[in-house]
């Protein structure tokens, strides 16, 4: 159990998404706006390694910025 402890795991956290075509996404530049399908107040998806472990919110504290879990999510079979 102890080796487990000091393997690091990649977190993402997803705000949203889109679909958009290709040609819009090469003409993108500095400025660009992408819109998402979620709200400020929808709760995020948090990954571990591209596995879903958890749902969160946003969190700022004098600027910085943070996820804080709202619950852990399970298998299910």
């Amino acid at each position: 159990m102890d080796a487990l402890k000091s393997i690091d795991v990649n977190i993402t956290v997803e705000l949203g998404a889109t679909k958009m075509p290709i040609h819009h996404l090469l003409r993108m530049g500095r400025g660009a706006v992408i819109e998402l399908d979620a709200t400020e107040y929808d709760p995020l998806k948090i990954y571990a390694n591209k596995t879903l472990v958890a749902i969160g919110e946003i969190k700022i504290d004098e600027g910085q910025l943070s996820i804080e879990v709202l619950e852990k999510v399970t298998k299910q079979p």
